[in-house]
């Protein structure tokens, strides 16, 4: 009976596949072909093919020991060998391809896999190379071709050796006139070579790289391209890259893609990895994008654009390819931000807050100020949406010191008057029991003062009931805390204020109305929706004193609504800032003493380690306190702030602050937020170039809120160029949003906002301050949300699998 060759022919095809890896088959191609001749030799009667299987059944092939190109040349002859038998199951089987007469014999072409497979599906990554890989965060093929290059050189320009210059990047095409090994010390050599052209010569050094010199003859003609240095008077390269020009150039005369790397990866070796990748499996990328979109922006298709990327035929191209990448992420994230606000709103029936203008008046006409224009428009957003039966997500943002707090307690009062329950959420218990004595403050203004037990507090004057408001948080003791959990579950308590402490399982609302979420930068979005899922369908408002620009908050802030209170109110003064050098550290002591002492106001001194942990700060500010009240400041009261110390330490602190009795107080960063101290005065902060923009303008909060005028000191040892760039900036630039604008300048992708810890996806080559294509992607993402909101035509099908690959948590795309 003829011999069937099917079974061995899709081995060896698998064989090829794999990249000649001997992993085709459990135990190795020898053990196969061994057991495979065995079985075969019956069959066959011919004795030269009889020769070749007893050979195979010896085991005389030795596969596991030979190099990947005498592999490919061992299965290429055996599939010759197969052909010889001729059999119809062997014509149906895959064929790894013959060479033709006279040529080498091409390497089989794998067929494509998914781009989901891992890197090992990739001809040349062996199991060693994917962990290295690993290391960079690259598991599949798919993050292979969107392991985007760091940068590229420019090597795409050129020149003839005459023209050549010092310390610039150049590129040339030479003749190979000498290349030899030379001895640089023990067993170390390196590759000497002079290369020349029509218009001179010039000599090459490869510092420990003999390899070169093997592979360099003379008179071969050769790319190189590098930066070009200076030797007793005469121009040299100095281990630059090179190819043989007749090779495909991936290293040089060209724009050279450089890729992030760890041991054990180099550069060239990744390049190469990558031109193979790009080229073989970007064509399996399916374009997503509607072709009408793509249209109207003038976008590159997704296949193109990622070659691009990586090895861009020229620098508009790579421009081309950056912009259509980036545009794809921002899409993406605002299709996905979108379909979260819609499921919030539809997945759950709302209940409507009715404004009760009496309770409301009564409010308002008790506060000690007027509300500003932009706190009206705001509350009267919040109301709007509040009246409405569909669960209000908005975004309140506003400046440092704008009022946006008394915006929220008045929607918060709105809620408890309709019979629901209130919480507010911040991101520190010091900033929770501050937020807790203002709303007490201020909603005890229409009656009598405020009855205070530990933590509860009970208001009159606004409603026909007196209004009760909790804090919760760690420092509650384990009885008490259960108490209000239980008053809390019951519906005694009004109001709830409190940190994370508030999501934890153990609290439940018995009918939460309207949860407000301060300082939403602090918070992941799961943390955000376990907030949610504590009441049956609560109103949502988030606040943030970190001014955004707009467009980049609605694609932040996509499921939100946004409100912005861009007013401050009346009588506050800009904060005059300076940014001062070491030697000027004792003006700003002097300074800091004369305000003390003539005006009797008060000074923040903040001290540094923002990256260290709170126990090594607090360690910090005791050493700096102790310091500046024993030789610093001896005249003047000073008291110490740090998250370490408990609850009662830091009230009684705070307290004695307020009430005037410290002149300084030293703390930690811990006064970003929130702390309220109108007599203050100056705000000194040590090390400030650690700090960011938006960090440093919440510290410059901190002042200025009384009717003095107020100054922020700027102290910074050595800043590094970005650090000076940053002092300058906030010297000159009092306005949060004209601030973020130029922060936004600063910042690289996705770092303005941390997107990783919002739960967003990770932007790679967008850039936050692309502001033309924030507003392009949002234009079309939401044009395309109105016309199909759940992406059910046929079209959009390619767009609903890559946004379930994207937002894996959002099921609805699956």
């Amino acid at each position: 009976m003829p011999l069937d060759t099917g079974p061995i022919r899709k081995v060896l095809d698998l064989e090829a596949r794999k990249g000649y890896a001997d992993r085709a088959v459990m135990g190795g191609l020898d053990r196969f072909l061994t057991r495979w001749a065995a079985q075969a030799a019956p069959d066959v009667t011919s004795p030269k093919q009889l020769t070749v299987l007893n050979k195979l059944k010896a085991a005389e092939s030795g596969y596991a020991r030979l190099s990947p190109e005498k592999r490919r040349q061992f299965v290429d002859a055996l599939v010759g060998f197969l052909d010889t038998i001729d059999h119809p199951a062997a014509r149906a089987a895959p064929k790894v391809p013959r060479p033709a007469a006279g040529r080498k014999a091409a390497r089989p072409v794998a067929p494509p896999q998914p781009l989901d497979s891992p890197t090992t599906a990739v001809k040349g990554i062996s199991d060693a190379l994917a962990g290295k890989f690993r290391r960079l965060g690259v598991n599949t093929v798919r993050d292979l071709l969107y392991f985007f290059p760091r940068r590229h050189l420019d090597y795409s320009q050129r020149k003839p050796i005459a023209q050549l210059q010092e310390g610039k990047e150049e590129t040339i095409v030479a003749n190979v006139w000498e290349a030899r090994l030379v001895r640089i010390g023990g067993p170390r050599f390196s590759t000497e070579a002079t290369v020349g052209d029509e218009t001179g010569n010039i000599r090459v050094v490869w510092f420990n790289n003999p390899y070169v010199a093997r592979n360099l003859k003379t008179n071969d003609r050769v790319v190189i391209s590098g930066r070009v240095g200076e030797f007793r008077g005469r121009l040299v390269f100095q281990s630059p890259e090179w190819e043989h020009e007749d090779a495909e150039q991936i290293h040089t005369g060209r724009l050279v893609p450089l890729y992030h790397l760890t041991a054990g990866l180099g550069p060239r070796q990744t390049r190469r990895l990558m031109k193979s990748v790009v080229e073989q499996w970007s064509g399996e990328l399916a374009d997503f994008l509607p072709g009408e979109v793509k249209a109207r922006q003038k976008l590159l298709d997704l296949p193109e654009a990622v070659r691009q990327a990586h090895f861009p035929d020229d620098t508009m191209l790579k421009d081309r390819a950056r912009v259509r990448l980036a545009f794809d992420e921002l899409f993406l994230l605002q299709l996905g931000v979108l379909s979260k606000k819609r499921d919030w709103q539809e997945g759950a029936p709302g209940i409507a807050v009715r404004t009760d203008r009496a309770v409301l008046d009564r409010f308002l006409g008790a506060l000690p100020f007027k509300l500003t224009a932009a706190q009206d428009k705001a509350l009267g957003e919040l109301l709007a949406d509040l009246a409405r039966p569909q669960a209000m997500s908005r975004l309140l943002q506003g400046d440092v010191g704008s009022g946006k707090t008394v915006v929220a307690t008045a929607a918060l009062l709105m809620a408890v008057a309709n019979g629901y329950q209130g919480a507010f959420m911040a991101p520190t218990e010091i900033l929770a029991e501050q937020h807790f004595g203002t709303l007490r403050q201020l909603l005890s203004r229409a009656g009598p003062p405020a009855v205070s037990e530990d933590y509860v507090c009970s208001c009159s004057g606004l409603l026909e009931r007196p209004l009760t408001v909790a804090l919760l948080i760690g420092e509650v003791s384990t009885a008490a805390k259960r108490d209000l959990q239980e008053r809390v579950a019951a519906g005694a308590v009004d109001i709830v204020i409190g940190t994370h402490a508030l999501i934890q399982k153990d609290v439940e609302f018995k009918d939460l109305g309207l949860a407000v979420v301060d300082e939403q930068h602090r918070f992941g979005v799961s943390q955000r929706s376990a907030l949610r899922k504590k009441g049956g369908s609560p109103h949502i408002l988030v606040m943030t004193a970190t001014p955004i620009p707009r467009t980049l908050a609605l694609t932040l802030y996509g499921d939100l609504d946004l409100s912005v209170i861009d007013q401050l109110p009346a009588g506050r003064q800009a904060v005059k800032t300076k940014w001062l050098k070491p030697e000027q550290r004792d003006s700003a002591y002097d300074f800091i003493r004369r305000q003390a002492r003539d005006g009797h106001h008060q000074a923040f001194v903040i001290c540094p380690l923002v990256e260290e942990s709170e126990a090594v700060q607090a360690k910090a500010a005791t050493a700096e306190y102790e310091r500046r009240a024993g030789g610093v400041f001896p005249d003047l009261l000073l008291g110490l702030l740090h998250g370490r110390m408990k609850a009662d330490e830091k009230d009684e602190v705070m307290h004695r602050f307020r009430r005037g009795e410290l002149d300084v107080l030293v703390a930690t960063p811990v006064v970003e937020v929130g702390i309220d101290v109108p007599n203050a005065t100056v705000m000194l902060v040590e090390s400030a170039d650690r700090f960011g923009l938006s960090q440093l303008h919440q510290f410059r909060g901190r002042v200025g809120r009384g009717g003095a005028q107020s100054y922020c000191l700027l102290l910074a040892e050595d800043p590094s160029e970005v650090g000076r760039m940053r002092l300058d900036i906030i010297e000159r630039v009092y306005d949060g949003f004209k601030l973020a604008e130029e922060d936004l300048k600063l910042r690289g992708p996705g770092e303005f906002f941390g997107t990783r810890q919002s739960g967003l996806p990770d932007l790679r080559m967008a850039k936050l301050s692309d502001v033309g294509l924030l507003e392009a992607a949002r234009h079309e993402a939401t044009g395309l949300f109105e016309q199909d909101p759940r992406l059910r035509q046929p079209e959009h099908k390619p767009l609903v699998h890559e946004l379930a690959r994207v937002w894996p948590q959002a099921a609805e795309w699956s």
